[in-house]
């Protein structure tokens, strides 16, 4: 954790980086984890800023993704500024409320996202009919257990609300962004060549489903950070 911050009379002045921060060309206000105790180590000694965006000491530069869209950037802060005030918590317990929110991006956030996916398999469903894809049955039972799995994700989503047991967040983790890779890489099967071909012009809806979801076990903690979380913190094994 490299990026710092400091009191300065009414205010905190941050210097440091943040990479894969998700439409910060878009937003207003982000929140920054930072080092707000010199010479803490870890977990300790961290911050939770709310910071606004539009100021000289901010630099956002997006990042170019596979689908040519640039949904995450980078942002860089030269002694940027945030009042003193916009500290979430208390200063010094920002690691503490930073899992807080990663759980509910892993786990409860969910139930919102689970509603773009329902339409996308739907829609999936109408393209498998429409290239005559359905027709195979192998296509057929790929589109029955995305169903079925993406009813067993809503259920779990809903077990998590209750906010207790933090690995729960982490066990529904990989079972949508798994979910959601699997379908990204069943529509390329039912679209078939025209799946692999690139239009003139920008990717098609599909395309880009296929190579943004290759990113949903990676981001919000890769599949190998929430297997850690689970057997650590949900099956009491040693690190």
């Amino acid at each position: 954790m490299a990026t710092r911050a400091a009191l300065d009379g009414k205010e905190w002045v941050i210097t440091g980086h943040k990479i894969w921060t998700s439409l910060a060309h878009l937003s207003d206000w982000c929140f920054v984890l930072a080092r707000t105790e010199a010479g803490s180590r870890r977990g300790t000694g961290l911050s939770y800023l709310l910071v606004p965006m539009d100021q000289p000491g901010v630099t956002i530069r997006p990042i170019k993704q596979l689908t040519g869209t640039a949904e995450f950037n980078e942002v860089f802060f030269d002694e940027a500024r945030t009042a003193a005030a916009n500290v979430v918590g208390t200063p010094g317990d920002g690691w503490r409320i930073a899992k807080a929110t990663l759980a509910i991006e892993r786990g409860a956030a969910m139930l919102g996202q689970q509603v773009g996916f329902r339409r996308e398999l739907t829609d999936l469903a109408r393209l498998a009919k429409h290239t005559r894809a359905a027709r195979d049955p192998m296509i057929r039972d790929r589109l029955a257990r995305a169903w079925i799995g993406l009813q067993v994700i809503r259920a779990y989503a809903l077990d998590t609300l209750d906010g207790n047991d933090e690995y729960r967040a982490s066990v529904l983790k990989v079972l949508w962004s798994r979910w959601h890779r699997d379908l990204g890489e069943l529509a390329m099967d039912v679209a078939g060549i025209a799946g692999v071909v690139a239009g003139s012009a920008e990717l098609d809806r599909w395309q880009r489903l296929f190579l943004f979801s290759r990113a949903d076990t990676i981001y919000g903690g890769s599949d190998e950070i929430q297997h850690d979380i689970i057997a650590s913190r949900g099956l009491g094994l040693p690190r």
